[in-house]
């Protein structure tokens, strides 16, 4: 019978606990990755990710301002994410660490560095409009052609008291709210004047009545399903649901609309909080998300547009062409980026937001 002798290393190594996995904890909006983006990204580099989802800035943002989040990789909207800097809240961006980062578009990378000065803490994910999904034989049944593709459809009382029965939604979101609200009334869509705030409350509070629910989420599969007929939402969520109704094949058929007064035009950043556990595997990820395919990948399944211009050739042709993604320049020149709000006006924002929601 063979003896086993066991040494002082080999007990002191029995005695060590195990290496823990190396992990990444990634905070992300709903539906904002294609379904192999994460195991992907966990298969190439042995990093484990726990992922979790938010549906508006104002929750990352609570989140983000008490501080000791645990995540290593959040995705604010840029102008958020710049006053979120200006409190310490991320760190810079190691760009020597990102092999992928000159696949980034110069041009986009400028009109970021307005919110970002120099682009130190925040990478460009993607890109996307605010605009409405519509049911468009159930709007067609309730509305004149003409306002169809205008913001009248959801600000003209009139018109959103035609399609009430058939559910109105918008975001809940204050800021991304007001802002075409402001922009509807031929105000600057960035105005923190009081009396520019009351109009818009005032607009808002007079098509109260005619909006179903407000949520940032909820309307891509009730849009899809037939359950309401307007949204105002983000374009790759509003375009996700043109193609589950498609999928479905129930009679539902949903077209998304840039409304042609003007519409935001906003951009997701990856960024790292100052006291993210994993740094390194945040950097990491984000170089991942730079690969062309991967950033192609995302696209071509969320239908948002990616600031990648090496992945331009591996969007699908259909997904490239399609001027809900990627809007054509008279589009653009009527598009509006929002810049961030004074800490005064933010508050009477959410003083307005909470009266428009409760109609009251």
């Amino acid at each position: 019978m063979t003896k086993l002798i066991w040494t002082a290393g080999a007990l002191a190594s029995l005695a060590a606990p195990l290496a823990a996995q190396e992990e990444l904890n990634v905070y992300n909006w709903s539906d904002y990755v294609a379904e192999d983006t994460i195991s992907g990204f966990e298969e190439k580099t042995g990093i484990e990710v726990n992922y979790d989802v938010f549906d508006s800035n104002e929750v990352l943002e609570a989140k983000m301002l008490t501080g000791s989040t645990g995540y290593d990789v959040v995705v604010p909207s840029i102008e958020f994410m710049a006053r979120q800097a200006q409190a310490g809240v991320f760190a810079e961006i190691d760009k020597e660490a990102l092999s992928n980062y000159g696949n980034l578009d110069p041009e986009i990378l400028e009109v970021v560095a307005v919110n970002d000065p120099g682009n130190t803490y925040g990478v460009p994910y993607m890109m996307f409009t605010t605009g409405i999904g519509y049911d468009v034989n159930k709007v067609a049944e309730r509305i004149e052609a003409d306002k169809i593709g205008s913001w009248d459809m959801v600000f003209d009382p009139e018109t959103a008291a035609k399609l009430a029965d058939c559910g109105i939604t918008m975001l809940d979101s204050p800021s991304e709210m007001v802002a075409p609200a402001l922009n509807y009334l031929g105000l600057d869509p960035n105005s923190e004047d009081a009396g520019d705030l009351e109009q818009a409350k005032e607009l808002l509070l007079s098509i109260r009545p005619h909006v179903r629910y407000f949520h940032s989420s909820q309307y891509i599969n009730d849009l899809a399903n037939g359950e309401v007929c307007v949204s105002v939402g983000y374009s790759g969520d509003l375009l996700q649901a043109r193609d589950r109704a498609s999928e479905a094949d129930q009679g539902v058929e949903i077209a998304y609309a840039i409304p042609r007064e003007g519409a935001q035009v906003g951009f997701d950043m990856l960024a790292i909080p100052a006291d993210a556990p994993n740094p390194e595997a945040a950097l990491r990820f984000i170089d991942y998300i730079l690969e062309p395919e991967v950033s192609a990948a995302i696209t071509n399944y969320v239908y948002f547009a990616n600031p990648n211009t090496a992945a331009t050739e591996h969007v699908d042709a259909e997904v490239r062409d399609d001027p809900g993604i990627y809007p054509p320049d008279e589009t653009r020149a009527n598009l509006f980026s929002l810049k961030p709000h004074g800490a005064r006006f933010d508050r009477s924002l959410t003083r307005a937001w909470t009266e428009i929601k409760t109609g009251r």
